[in-house]
């Protein structure tokens, strides 16, 4: 089992995938979740905080404290994505982007869609230094990307549990998606509730696929990243029908992709550089052709 969790991978994996991390976080802030800001127009006594809020505890937000850690995980984001002081800058964002997820979710409800993300940030830390390209394997990074892996499956798995031990066999039955449409629902989704039976057929299939999903872990690599990929458009589906999100899982779910080989900066580099050859080949060709044409005796020009 320890060699299973601390299976070694290419440190431009660990690399690839805390840049990846830090920018999504960057970009929550201000795409995904900047209504958190707004919390603090809510009375404080509405504020009732998770049970992690009460044990350390953490005071009911104001102005000022949600303005502060916003700014801050900001630019701590961003500096932390270019992998510089991964430890001291790993740990601040993970505590800031905590606290920011506390002020979320404190109000009555909690998207269990950020578990995997939460745990990435808290993993990510202990991956050491990781440079892009880098081929050589690092066990500590890999340790990181697995606890990942995990707290992405156990996601699916206990949101089965959950439907199963709340909704019974009822959820599998019951009217789950046509509500879902009813509420949020897209012209895709109304094609297809308009099909009988279609919708129970769907429930009875998430709930197998939710329980199904640590199968994952008992696939060769090939088979594995096809699995990965049925899950990525599992998510596509329920975007285009019932238009609700799992960006932060689907960004901590990179972390079964081998993300060394996706160097945006190397190809960018690559593709100027064959500009540049395309360029200078083409300005060298012209005076050339001049000159074969003024040694045949022939004016230069039309």
């Amino acid at each position: 089992m320890s060699r299973w969790l601390t299976e070694a991978v290419p440190r431009g994996r660990v690399a690839a995938f805390r840049t990846l991390i830090y920018l999504f976080v960057a970009a929550d802030l201000v795409v995904f979740t900047p209504w958190v800001r707004t919390r603090v127009a809510v009375p404080g006594e509405l504020y009732q905080p998770l049970l992690v809020g009460r044990v350390l505890p953490l005071p009911t937000p104001t102005q000022t404290l949600v303005t502060v850690v916003f700014w801050a995980l900001l630019l701590l984001a961003l500096l932390a994505a270019t992998g510089r002081a991964p430890r001291l800058l790993g740990w601040a964002v993970f505590a800031l982007y905590f606290e920011w997820m506390i002020v979320a979710m404190s109000y009555g409800k909690v998207d269990h869609d950020r578990f995997g993300l939460l745990v990435a940030l808290a993993v990510l830390p202990t991956a050491g230094r990781a440079r892009h390209g880098d081929t050589t394997r690092t066990e500590a990074g890999g340790w990181a990307l697995r606890v990942t892996q995990i707290a992405v499956i156990c996601t699916y798995f206990l949101a089965a549990w959950a439907k199963l031990r709340f909704g019974g066999l009822d959820w599998l039955t019951g009217s789950v998606l046509a509500r879902a449409i009813l509420r949020r629902g897209t012209e895709l989704a109304d094609l297809v509730a308009s099909v009988p039976y279609l919708l129970i057929v769907a429930q009875f299939g998430i709930v197998a696929f939710e329980l199904l999903s640590p199968v994952v872990f008992l696939l060769r690599e090939r088979w594995r990243l096809a699995m990965v990929g049925f899950f990525y458009s599992f998510h596509l589906v329920t975007v285009a029908t019932i238009t609700i999100s799992f960006a932060p899982h689907l960004a901590a779910m990179t972390s079964f992709l081998p993300l060394e080989r996706v160097r945006p900066v190397v190809w960018a580099r690559r593709l100027f550089t064959r500009r540049g050859r395309d360029t200078a080949a083409s300005a060298g060709t012209a005076p050339a052709l001049a000159g074969q044409a003024s040694a045949a005796g022939r004016p230069d020009g039309p």
